[in-house]
């Protein structure tokens, strides 16, 4: 009888010290998913330079053919700028304020050729 009671003592012990400990090793796991993000999010800027580039090397190249739809660049660009702010200001937040409610635009084709040929 003595033997059954000091297991279940141990066995109290054991589940108040996992009771006690096991919080304190909860905030490191979300640390780490978050600085996960964060490398995700780091990436996806990266993608969006490497995609900012290639526009530009794209529009500097593009045919100067008579065609009746063009890919309006200016808009793309203006897009990925708004993309590439958005992440760098969830990365970093200069403080906390409202987000910019405007809309990704999403529509690149023109009919007119732009005037300064980007």
């Amino acid at each position: 009888m003595a033997q059954s009671y000091t297991s279940a003592a141990a066995w109290r012990r054991a589940l108040a010290a996992a009771l006690l400990v096991g919080p304190l090793l909860a905030p490191p796991a979300a640390a780490n998913d978050g600085s996960r993000e964060r490398e995700h999010l780091a990436a996806v800027v990266r993608q969006i330079d490497l995609i900012d580039r290639l526009a530009r090397q794209s529009a500097a190249a593009s045919p100067r053919t008579r065609s009746r739809y063009h890919f309006d660049y200016r808009r793309f660009n203006a897009d990925l700028q708004r993309l590439r702010h958005g992440v760098n200001d969830y990365l970093a937040p200069p403080r906390a304020q409202p987000r910019d409610p405007s809309a990704l635009t999403g529509d690149y084709s023109r009919e007119a050729r732009p005037e300064t040929g980007q």
